[in-house]
């Protein structure tokens, strides 16, 4: 065994290394032109409009520990210009160019060190993207990751110190760029929604996927922002009713080596390497600028339908990957400053499961990150984000920490706390499931709720407490600290994991097409396949399938919390039992448009259009207090009940008890609070029924004082609900329900 100092020296001695800058060759230079002082903030590549001879950009980039830093402009033809920036002010190279105008194409080179076993990984061979990019240029090989993109030599011989062998190829020819970008727009002519958290209802979309087959978006607006802006998508979104459109990464984001290899891509796009540049490759109308543009357009037509904008933000880690990965913007600007180290600082801390985790703590990430929030709020117009596995942004020093800068930070500022913040509670680190622990302000992803809903579908919940909880707000985790119902997004399906087709088709991941032989994704996925694994032909199969899933849209939509829907569940989109398709760019993905002229598809679209018009109307559907469970008038009603089969309130030994049934009372006299003008809120009552046993079974509906008469407005079983609504059963008689069916009732 060979110590840690003799793999360095023997390393170096065979790369003919010393630890000092060495300078990249590049044989296409011309001689740097004169460079003014600039200044340090704000950071980034900003124009300076001005007459001629004045106008131009300044360069600022934050590189502690740095030795030197080169500015490198590229021109039309990809010719470099490397330019010096001498002033260097609290760690930040900064200076000024005249005649550097929007369009101009640029990257970084950033000298220093070179020792992997403290940290220190500079190599100004490596051209490197700046972080505050506002636009990239250019996209990394198709058919795989250059070994010129690695700092160190890739395929050197012995791999156990491959990482510690400085390459000194140049990596330019091989690099996206950065784009000066100038927009002075002011959104004077935007109307953001601000539509109130607990009247919110999310649909999670992929710009690409859902449009990429739209026949109504023109070919050429297909998979782009502009395609999103497209009346034809905001249609469907309108008909539909959701308030807030929460998009999957959209922030320039690169491929992974191993995906490019295998003839794939990284289609989810959490694999983040520029946290201020819309994803060029969803710009129908140019990569040096135009991007920016466009997506502020998106942005402004989404906002006039009453549509919010909800990113999915990649904080937690970037594409750079540990340290075998490729070195592409921090991991050369300063890989100990940047990201979470070990011990052994060769290794990086990974609570991620990506490869590295950026080092929240530090200022000049904080910075970067709460820079990149307040722009896309402030400048792009969006209005609220998701954050990936958020509890590794809220770690300090190791643990999950509920008072960490980050969160602190987030709670004061003047921008962000007035935004919507939701909160994907877990990572994959000791302690890192966080659900119902995060502050006030943020929202979550509940989990729990997809995990009872879809158990009590299929037959596997031991007794029904947990759902209850699940259904009437979750009150056992987010009642404390001034928290309310819609701190929990409610969600039965996500982008992870199966679509609600093929929820109720599946019970086994078939995700063989990821090339990974069907080891990756979640086995733990909680589903029936109704009696036959994927698709068939009988009928009674596909009958119940659909009943199903209008059974799980119905439990989400009717509960309290804020409901998120999944793109293209409203419509029966499968991906063929793939439950893990990040790498799936292709039809398995995208939102197969022909599905609605099914007539069981289209009845599955017009019932969710249905249960999201009956929450916008009805306020006892989304609550913006928790439910008390005490009497609130004389009469003994109280604001919410629950009663079994047999039309009794039940006990505590029933919610201990296995039950296949659940009567869920809604009282619509009790809604705390006032609208706009002061008055108080009323509402009709409803009785929710939710049966999922696999026989009908009688439900004696609840009497006086709870209700005289009782109409049905939702009845699952019935494919075509415009056959359902209006039916009117007297209250203390026996109903029969159909089996494995939701039935909503108002009180009369």
């Amino acid at each position: 065994m060979t110590s840690a100092a003799e793999q360095r020296a023997t390393a170096q001695e065979r790369a003919g290394q010393d630890g000092r800058p060495a300078a990249a060759t590049n044989g296409a230079r011309r001689p740097a032109p004169a460079v003014r002082p600039g200044a340090p903030t704000p950071l980034g590549a900003r124009f300076r409009p001005g007459p001629e001879g004045s106008a131009g950009t300044n360069f600022a980039l934050w590189a502690g520990g740095a030795e030197a830093v080169q500015l490198c402009l590229f021109d039309d033809t990809g010719r470099e210009t490397r330019v010096p920036l001498t002033e260097l002010t609290h760690e930040i190279w900064h200076g000024f160019l005249p005649g550097v105008r929007p369009g101009r194409r640029y990257g970084y080179r950033v000298h220093g060190r070179w020792d992997p076993w403290t940290g220190a990984r500079w190599n100004p061979a490596k051209l490197l993207l700046d972080p505050y990019a506002r636009a990239v240029d250019g996209e990394y090989a198709s058919s795989g990751l250059a070994p010129e993109l690695y700092g160190h030599v890739r395929d050197w011989p012995e791999q156990h110190i491959a990482d510690t062998v400085r390459d000194e190829r140049d990596s330019a020819p091989f690099v996206p760029k950065g784009v000066v970008v100038h927009d002075d727009d002011d959104w004077a002519d935007d109307r953001r929604p601000k539509t109130p958290w607990a009247d919110s209802v999310i649909y999670e979309l992929h710009v690409r996927g859902f449009t990429r087959l739209h026949p109504g978006i023109p070919e050429e607006l297909r998979g782009t922002y502009a395609g999103l802006a497209h009346p034809a998508a905001i249609e469907h979104l309108v008909k539909l009713g959701v308030t807030a459109v929460e998009l999957l990464p959209v922030h320039q984001f690169a491929h992974e080596d191993h995906l490019l290899r295998r003839g794939l891509r990284n289609y989810w796009g959490y694999n983040s390497i520029g946290y201020f540049a819309p994803h060029a490759a969803y710009a129908a109308s140019g990569t040096t600028g135009e991007q920016v543009g466009e997506f502020k357009r998106m942005v402004r037509a989404l906002h006039a339908a009453g549509i919010e904008v909800i990113l999915d933000v990649v904080y937690n880690h970037t594409a750079e990957g540990g340290e075998l990965g490729p070195t592409l913007s921090l991991k050369g600007i300063d890989n100990r400053g940047y990201y979470r180290l070990q011990d052994d600082a060769r290794r990086y801390a990974d609570y991620t499961g990506c490869g590295n985790t950026l080092h929240v703590v530090r200022p000049q990430v904080l910075r970067l990150i709460t820079d990149s929030l307040r722009y896309w709020v402030t400048e792009m117009g969006v209005d609220g984000f998701r954050f990936d596995l958020a509890a590794a942004l809220a770690r300090s020093m190791h643990d999950v920490d509920m008072l960490s800068p980050f969160l602190a930070v987030i709670a004061q500022d003047p921008v962000l706390r007035r935004v919507k913040l939701i909160a994907e509670p877990w990572d994959i680190g000791s302690g890192g499931y966080q659900v119902g622990a995060f502050p006030p302000l943020w929202t979550e992803w509940n989990d729990r709720f997809r995990g009872a809903v879809r158990d009590f579908w299929r037959g596997a919940l031991p007794d029904v407490r947990d759902l209850g909880y699940r259904l009437s707000g979750s009150s056992d985790l987010y009642a404390w600290g001034g928290r309310r119902p819609y701190a929990s997004v409610n969600f039965v399906t996500a982008h992870d994991g199966f679509t609600l087709r093929d929820l109720v088709s599946y019970e086994r991941k078939h995700n063989e097409a990821n090339g990974e032989d069907n080891r990756d994704g979640s086995g733990d996925n909680r589903s029936w396949n109704c009696g036959a694994e994927g698709e068939t032909d009988e009928e009674r199969i596909l009958a119940l399938r659909r009943r199903q899933m209008r059974n799980l849209l119905s439990t989400l939509l009717l509960s309290t919390g804020v409901p998120m829907l999944v793109a293209g569940d409203e419509l029966g989109r499968t991906q063929h039992g793939n439950n893990n398709a990040y790498c799936q760019d292709n039809p398995i993905s995208w939102l197969d448009w022909s599905l609605p002229a099914e007539p069981g598809w289209r009845a599955l679209f017009e019932l969710t259009c249905r249960l999201i018009a009956l929450r916008h109307r009805h306020p006892v559907l989304r609550r913006r207090a928790f439910f008390s469970g005490r009497a609130h008038s004389a009469d003994g009603l109280r604001d919410l009940a629950w009663f079994t089969a047999r039309g009794e309130e039940m006990t505590e030994d029933d919610w201990y008890a296995p039950a296949a049934s659940l009567g869920m009372y809604l009282s619509g006299r009790d809604i705390p609070g006032r609208d706009e003008q002061g008055a108080p809120i009323l509402d009709d009552s409803f009785l929710a029924v939710l049966h999922a046993g696999d026989r009908p079974a009688p439900f004696v509906l609840p009497g006086p004082p709870w209700a005289d008469r009782y109409e049905v407005v939702v009845d699952t079983s019935r494919e075509d609900q415009a056959t359902a609504p209006g039916v009117v059963h007297g209250a203390g008689t026996a109903i029969t329900v159909p089996e494995r069916a939701v039935l909503l009732l108002r009180v009369l």
